[in-house]
């Protein structure tokens, strides 16, 4: 048992490696190909490190990686080593990776007649990086990590509150950029990115309830716990037209493992009434921590 679970821990473990890494990727292309070439502002560290390159050409991995380090330093203490261990291994991702997309895409400017297109998918490329980063408990760094740590006390939106943190970023480049027109296409990526991020998150966490009427409650809710890894909580019954006493199944999971619950219900008992729900939230071991004022 112990054994199986190391080998699930390791799954898990580089599973949330390689989504970073695409994560990065994915924002390393929205910064380096989209947004520094036609000079659209973004929010948190990538949008200081964008400031610099077009003030001093400072290379934006070089600012993005010190102001990363410094934040986590801070950050250390709340969030725990595993996020900022993820997140300073998606920080070296993504420094390593906006050098070579800076390479590839020197010389060239997609949509340069078009900047609002540039800026709604450079926000599509970043939100989504952000999104990615924080569903597996990292984060690109930035006001990712200050998002996140909020987030750790306070059932706020993550999309919100990097936008909050962000719009004083993007509005003090008009110093560097002296366009306002720029500027606003920096608002219009702050408020598209933030609906991204929330949307990746909240897609990524969803869970479902089902509830499953059976007379092999036994057999299922065994395979159920052991090789779904969900729990199971199974309540007594009695059928409204026969009288006959009942047993129920009350199962809570993430809503990627739906299609195995079903197919383990399938295999052991074609015969059970299952119904499905979404939830909005739930909250303990397996799933989100509580959150409140402390």
């Amino acid at each position: 048992m112990t054994t199986n679970k190391t080998k699930r821990t390791n799954r898990h473990t580089l599973r949330d490696l390689l989504v970073i890494a695409l994560a990065m990727l994915m924002g390393s292309i929205g910064l380096g190909v989209f947004l520094l070439p036609n000079h659209i502002t973004m929010g948190g560290i990538g949008g200081i490190a964008s400031i610099f390159y077009w003030s001093m050409n400072i290379p934006v991995a070089v600012t993005y990686f010190i102001l990363n380090v410094l934040l986590l330093i801070f950050a250390l203490r709340i969030l725990g080593w595993g996020f900022c261990l993820k997140t300073i291994y998606a920080v070296g991702c993504f420094s390593v990776f906006i050098i070579f997309v800076q390479q590839w895409a020197e010389g060239s400017t997609l949509l340069a007649d078009q900047p609002f297109m540039a800026t709604v998918v450079g926000a599509f490329f970043m939100g989504t990086s952000a999104g990615l980063g924080l569903s597996v408990n990292g984060s690109t760094g930035g006001t990712d990590t200050i998002a996140a740590m909020v987030h750790r006390y306070y059932d706020i939106s993550l999309g919100h509150v990097i936008l909050l943190v962000d719009v004083i970023i993007v509005t003090s480049s008009y110093l560097v950029l002296k366009d306002w027109e720029m500027v606003i296409y920096g608002y219009v990526y702050l408020f598209i990115s933030s609906l991204f991020v929330d949307y990746v998150v909240n897609m990524v966490r969803r869970s479902v309830q089902f509830c499953i009427i059976t007379d092999k409650h036994e057999e299922i809710s065994k395979v159920i716990n052991e090789d779904a890894d969900c729990g199971c909580t199974i309540f007594d019954g009695r059928g409204s037209y026969t009288g006959r006493p009942v047993k129920m199944l009350f199962v809570l999971c993430h809503q990627k493992k739906s299609s195995e619950i079903f197919d383990i219900i399938n295999e052991i008992d074609p015969n059970a009434f299952v119904s499905q729900s979404a939830v909005i939230g739930v909250y303990g071991l397996g799933f989100d921590a509580f959150r409140g004022k402390k």
